[in-house]
């Protein structure tokens, strides 16, 4: 089906035409309830979509436009296990990693029961490792945690373990390393002792190039360090790839499993998710676990009309094919969520960065936004400029917790003061003629006056969500990441795309392994385009020179 063909989208594409035309200040005129109707509280997050150019026919047609295309079928497909990542014959299970094993459809007792084999183990072993039982290869307890890997696998646990440091109190120092830059890992192995060093290494099929470059770095540099001994209690895997992982010098007691089914952008409610046990303690990593699955409880069950991730992503559908919106911003009000903007780039444009539909025919609408963001208030002073008088029409949401966890109330007080005001002013602006008023009321002459105005006109009108959490928690965190994962989904089905593949990230991988090989050998013939090989040229010149 050509969803662009059909009546709802037709519909949808005129009814934008005429909100237009339409002040979201009026809204809030001609209906005095909107405040309190446009809003959704579910797995302790509170959503208020109210600043948004829609309307009542706008959500009908909206979730019309849901009902069209089987999204609550598809959903119970991927809960069920079924193979909704077709391109590459997999399930998408990362829902069944926070999962209860009682709650666990029947078809997946199997995958259950090896999920909650491996929770066991990640409770013995960070339990191991915090109580000080784990030792290193000269008997003394581990202080420092080199965690290497790459895009979900690095992003997520990073994420998490920065938002939830108020809860860190193992005493134990997590560096988490992704970049192949070799200054990265030289900076991070120049600050911390080896001999009370673990590294945990994170590579699904134990072959990713920037991962296992770090990792064989990092193993030389423990046995360097510490001469003749076993540096086997210095070295953790997350891998489906066991035989490599033994082969490269772990005990296999030491290797969690990485199951097929989870994709990496997914992967930081498995195993992945070690380094934030050991740091944070366990019962946190089940904490936000816990709030996932909430989440995950309320988007199985909630109708689309009360479902926040629905919702969520019907309105991003709503202004990206309907109002020509190209980027969406998330502005976390809270410095903990510093890097949660980087974790839904990667999400979001890994998973819904696709031209082509389920059944490889080319896309007839727009697909995933760019997704960007910084933490408030910060981005006030930096683009929120644009967001304010720029010609680009962006999509936001505004993030913040209402308590904090340290004690600097007269900080906080200002923080929320900062991020409701954002969106009220995004949504009313600074009229021309309330403008001049003011300004006449100032020593200005009159051309003085008309010459300015202009400048300082903010046309308003520009819509965002509020989303809530009473206090930034391991449940809210975790309900908050689950929020976002389906959103995507939602939104994928819709424009009927898979976002659980990756295939555009793979070419640029397969041409570095020819260019590297090229770089390292004097004699390799160059068969790139000009450019391409003129940059090698140069590079090697410049290579053997140093």
């Amino acid at each position: 089906m050509d969803i662009t063909s059909t009546s709802v989208w037709q519909q949808l594409s005129q009814h934008a035409d005429t909100m237009k035309s339409q002040r979201m200040a009026k809204l809030f005129e001609t209906d005095p309830a909107r405040a309190d109707e446009y809003t959704i509280d579910a797995a302790g997050l509170y959503l208020d979509y109210s600043k948004n150019l829609i309307d009542s026919r706008a959500l009908e047609l909206l979730l019309d436009l849901a009902t069209s295309v089987g999204l609550g079928e598809q959903i119970q497909q991927m809960y069920r296990g079924e193979r909704v990542n077709i391109t590459e014959g997999r399930a998408a299970l990362h829902t069944l990693l926070r999962s209860r094993f009682d709650s666990a459809p029947t078809t997946l007792q199997q995958e259950a029961q090896e999920v909650a084999s491996t929770l066991q183990r990640m409770k013995n072993i960070s339990n191991d490792i915090r109580n000080g039982k784990w030792r290193g290869a000269s008997g003394r307890p581990l202080k420092s945690i080199i965690h290497i890997g790459i895009g979900g696998s690095y992003l997520g646990p990073k994420m998490v373990a920065e938002a939830l440091a108020p809860y860190a109190d193992s005493g134990i120092t997590a560096y988490y390393i992704a970049n192949v830059d070799g200054q990265h890992i030289e900076d991070v192995l120049g600050e911390v002792d080896p001999n009370e060093t673990l590294i945990v290494i994170v590579s699904k099929t134990f072959t990713t190039t920037e991962t296992m470059t770090n990792a064989h770095t990092a193993r030389q540099w423990l046995t360097e360090s510490i001469p003749g001994a076993n540096p086997g209690n210095h070295l953790i895997a997350v891998t489906s790839n066991s035989e490599a992982a033994t082969a490269f010098g772990l005990y296999e007691a030491n290797i969690l499993p990485m199951a097929d089914w989870v994709g990496g952008r997914y992967s930081l409610w498995s195993a992945v998710g070690i380094t934030v046990a050991i740091t944070h303690g366990f019962e946190l990593f089940a904490a936000l676990l816990r709030g996932a699955e909430a989440m995950d409880r309320h988007f199985l069950e909630a109708p689309f009309s009360e479902n926040m991730p629905a919702l969520l992503a019907l309105i991003g559908v709503w202004y990206h094919n309907f109002y020509g919106t190209e980027t969406h911003a998330v502005i976390p009000y809270d410095h903990s969520l510093r890097l949660l903007p980087a974790h839904l780039q990667q999400l979001d444009m890994e998973s819904n960065g696709k031209s082509v539909t389920l059944d490889g025919t080319p896309v007839t609408c727009t697909t995933g936004p760019v997704v960007w963001g910084g933490e408030g208030t910060n981005g006030q002073h930096a683009f929120h400029q644009l967001l304010h008088q720029g010609t680009r029409l962006v999509s936001l949401d505004f993030i913040v917790a209402f308590r904090a966890h340290h004690r600097h109330l007269h900080h906080h007080d200002l923080l929320v003061a900062n991020c409701l005001a954002q969106s009220e002013a995004l949504m009313n602006g600074q009229q021309t003629e309330d403008i001049v008023a003011s300004l006449r009321q100032s020593h200005m002459t009159e051309s003085e006056v008309q010459a300015l105005a202009p400048h300082k006109t903010m046309t308003g009108n520009r819509p965002s969500n509020t989303i809530v959490m009473p206090q930034l928690t391991p449940e809210s965190l975790g309900a908050l990441i689950a929020l976002y994962e389906h959103k995507v989904f939602f939104q994928a089905r819709i424009w009927q795309i898979n976002p659980f593949d990756q295939w555009g990230v793979e070419l640029g991988k397969a041409l570095s392994e020819t260019i590297y090989d090229q770089i390292t050998d004097d004699h390799a013939e160059l068969k790139h385009d000009p450019s391409t090989n003129k940059l090698v040229k140069l590079y090697k010149t410049h290579r053997n020179s140093a």
